[in-house]
């Protein structure tokens, strides 16, 4: 059993296509796989939600559970004070996490924003989530202008609270990169001191599901169950 929380460096940065290509891969190997979403934001009551994107792109194979759902798009903690609705707590995060590790292979974890996003008014956060049950953080990452400052930052509040880092994926790479996207490339690299596991496609959240496990196998490293190379990935960037 192995449980990941999925965090980013800020909002729109591809966590939910990163979570269901890592799930897609696992259900692709005959694993079982539960996807956690604590808090979604932004969505109304019996709207589609980014579980509901990632079954259509994982398949139905994948467990997924909301734990709490508020309409307005802000951070859970706000949207909750303004909906009037309870807020999420490290207990009862922190047990439906060990539930699901009862009977799944793999855990994923998908926060809402960044790792310091709050869920209460007490300040409770993914960052607290994954130092109560030393989860392992694959923090999904842009590859443009701001990255590198946006990804030293939140190593650097990972390093300072003792949390683990599972790798860097590039959550959407464009298709025409720039020369920004391009140089940060090594440069993420070096910030996290290990190569990428990862540079998703962009678009590819809108492929069939077919289209979507071949585009997860490229975009992934082999530690996330892929074929992606990082070694080649960041020549092919440079050259």
């Amino acid at each position: 059993m192995t449980t990941l929380l999925l965090s980013g460096t800020g909002t729109d940065v591809g966590k939910t296509v990163v979570t269901a290509a890592v799930a897609s891969l696992t259900v692709g190997r005959s694993r079982t796989c539960t996807v956690i979403k604590p808090g979604q934001t932004g969505v109304p009551d019996g709207g589609p939600g980014d579980l509901a994107d990632v079954v259509r792109l994982a398949g139905e194979q994948v467990r997924v559970v909301e734990l709490a759902r508020y309409p307005d798009p802000l951070s859970p903690a706000a949207a909750a004070r303004r909906s009037g609705r309870p807020t999420l707590d490290l207990a009862r995060v922190t047990a439906a996490v060990l539930q699901a590790q009862r009977d799944s292979d793999l855990v994923l974890v998908e926060g809402a924003g960044g790792l310091l996003v709050h869920y209460d008014d007490d300040g409770f956060t993914m960052a607290d989530l994954a130092r109560t049950l030393r989860l392992p953080v694959l923090l999904v990452v842009s590859s443009g202008l701001g990255t590198l400052n946006s990804t030293a930052l939140t190593l650097e509040v990972m390093a300072g609270r003792g949390l683990e880092l599972a790798g860097l994926v590039i959550g959407s790479w464009p298709e025409r990169p720039t020369l920004a996207d391009c140089s940060n490339v090594p440069d993420l690299e070096r910030l996290s001191a290990r190569p990428l596991l990862g540079a998703l496609a962009a678009g590819i959240g809108a492929a069939d599901r077919s289209g979507f496990a071949a585009a997860a196998d490229a975009g992934l490293a082999p530690a996330l169950g892929g074929s992606f190379d990082a070694a080649a990935f960041r020549r092919a960037a440079t050259a």
